[in-house]
């Protein structure tokens, strides 16, 4: 059977891909290309359509005789979420409502999502467990967790079977430098500080220095996007082996500051990285890290890869794409 990956064109969804196709596993790919890079699938087949179009869905699964579907179609930009949050509830929730109820009109009832450590906001204890308090902080946020709700209650009302991974700061690109993450969409730390290290923008704005952490800056846990590929697949194995309906973190467990982020990038470039500090950006947590051991009991999964591995990959990918 066939494996429907929504957003297979993007970032994270691109790298899972490849390692599923890797692993001799049947896979379709579903995306808008609304923002994705179709180049990104090396190949791998591929269906332009919008999840907001339920018959799409139906058909495409038909067709390709899909048993299992991997949801990563979804705008992730906090601050455009919040001048623009129409966009937001209709591409994301709206959307997962219809690519659900095309599913099911194809009889598919097993779905691994791609969820967000944003759906905590601001952490009240660390480390964030799953049992930790929801409270988006934006209307993204907000969104993922409105996503986890539908999919949840269609496992009551209609037995869909599901998997809903809360992934900390992706990060990182492929080992041998073939796929990495587009700097010109991206509001993420490391493509940035990439981009002001190779000189192709002005200094990256350091949003803070007051914080209370070891040197004032925000703590963050990035986990290498290769290591979240490898999640995914644990998770479709965990649904065929007839696994219980979950909500994952995957993390690291361990938080690195954002002048630990530069001084690594420093390290592996050879150059200094152009930064600015600036005032904090509101809403913005000091600490945020996984607690990811459930996913390690469920999956049989643990992250590998540190920051050292995330900038030394992503640092080979972009001066290729630069260059």
């Amino acid at each position: 059977m066939t494996i429907l990956v929504t957003g297979g064109a993007g970032y994270i969804g691109s790298h899972t891909v490849r390692l599923l196709r890797s692993l001799d596993r049947d896979v379709v790919v579903m995306d808008s290309l609304v923002r994705g890079n179709v180049a990104s699938l090396l190949g791998a087949p591929f269906e332009q359509a919008d999840i907001c179009d339920s018959e799409a869905v139906t058909d495409i699964c038909r067709r390709h005789k899909v048993d299992t579907v991997v949801h990563f179609a979804a705008y992730k930009s906090a601050g455009e979420s919040m001048t623009n949050p129409g966009v937001y509830w209709h591409n994301n929730v709206f959307g997962t409502t219809q690519l659900v109820e095309g599913m099911l009109a194809a009889n598919v009832k097993k779905i691994v999502f791609s969820s967000s450590a944003a759906v905590y906001g601001n952490p009240v204890s660390l480390p964030i467990t799953e049992d930790s308090p929801i409270t988006p902080e934006n209307v993204y946020a907000e969104t993922k967790a409105v996503m986890e709700r539908v999919i949840s209650w269609y496992g009551v009302t209609h037995g869909l079977r599901w998997v809903s991974l809360r992934y900390f700061n992706a990060a990182g690109a492929s080992d041998d430098g073939v796929l990495g993450e587009d700097w010109s969409i991206t509001t993420n730390l490391m493509p940035l500080v990439m981009k002001a290290a190779l000189g192709a923008s002005g200094p990256i704005q350091v949003l803070g220095n007051d914080y209370p952490t070891p040197d004032g800056t925000g703590v963050r846990d990035y986990i290498h996007v290769e290591d979240l590929a490898t999640a995914h697949v644990a998770a479709l194995d965990h649904l065929d082996r007839d696994g219980a309906n979950i909500t994952l973190n995957l993390g690291t467990g361990h938080g690195c500051s954002v002048l630990e982020v530069l001084r690594a990038v420093e390290a592996v470039s050879g150059k200094a990285v152009p930064h600015e500090i600036v005032s904090r950006r509101a809403g913005d947590p000091a600490i945020v890290y996984a607690d990811a051991s459930l996913a390690e009991r469920t999956l049989g999964w643990k992250a590998t890869r540190g920051l050292t591995d995330i900038v030394s990959s992503a640092y080979t990918w972009h001066r290729s794409q630069f260059a």
